[in-house]
């Protein structure tokens, strides 16, 4: 299992939202190079990254800032937020980003996922945020009528390969991830699970550990300090 450290832009600022409300957010640091240097230091290979402005509105404000993250470091860069396009996805993989995810665009224009797995393959990644257990869209503000499971297994047929499945009941909220969910995604699909929320300890990471699931995203935990970000990167690289 891997870990990937987790940086959320705002306005250019690393940030953390509590279950997903904008209003609700803590501002961690001004220098986003510098958070996802220090992220790779502590051991991590993998980075991800989100546009939190571009996820509500679509305007990719923060690209440039994703751009000069991707510069400056060794780590491989996932990132997602305000996705709408091929020109989109072309843009950023030709900055060094390595694995694009499209959320609300995958909801709402089926096509491009298509198209972008029949172009870039394993670069492309969906990520399902639920709520409920239902797919929520446009910065987790809208909430569709289909399930989770049932849209990671339309993307499995596309041709997509990994997902980042983030419940927002506890995402930014240091409750503990949602086991029950991870696992049934993990058991219903033949794709590679990314967990995303609730992270708050050492313990929750042993917990995911036995779901199955290829990865997990902690973002306020190792920015509050409640979880070792080089400890954790350990424990899954032995496990």
């Amino acid at each position: 299992m891997r870990i990937y450290p987790a940086i959320d832009l705002k306005d250019g600022e690393c940030v953390r939202l509590y279950k997903g409300d904008y209003d609700k957010k803590t501002v961690y640091s001004s220098d986003a190079v510098a958070t996802a240097l220090k992220w790779q230091e502590s051991g991590a290979n993998f980075l991800h990254v989100v546009d939190l402005d571009g996820a509500r509105s679509g305007d990719g404000k923060n690209r440039e800032t994703i751009k000069e993250i991707c510069k400056n470091v060794s780590m491989k860069v996932q990132t997602g937020g305000g996705i709408r396009s091929m020109a989109d996805i072309d843009a950023l993989l030709d900055a060094g980003v390595y694995r694009v995810i499209l959320g609300t665009a995958a909801v709402k224009n089926f096509e491009l996922v298509e198209t972008a797995c029949k172009k870039y393959g394993e670069r492309i990644a969906v990520g399902i945020d639920a709520k409920d257990g239902f797919v929520a869209t446009d910065g987790w503000e809208k909430v569709s009528t289909l399930t989770a499971v049932e849209f990671a297994k339309k993307v499995e047929k596309a041709g997509v390969r990994t997902i980042i499945y983030t419940d927002i009941a506890t995402d930014g909220a240091m409750c503990g991830p949602n086991i029950e969910a991870m696992k049934e995604m993990v058991n219903e699909t033949n794709l590679n699970v990314i967990a995303s929320g609730g992270v708050s300890c050492i313990y929750d990471i042993k917990a995911l550990l036995q779901t199955g699931v290829e990865g997990v995203i902690t973002g306020r935990a190792i920015n509050d300090g409640k979880l070792n970000l080089a400890q954790a990167v350990e424990l899954c690289k032995n496990a």
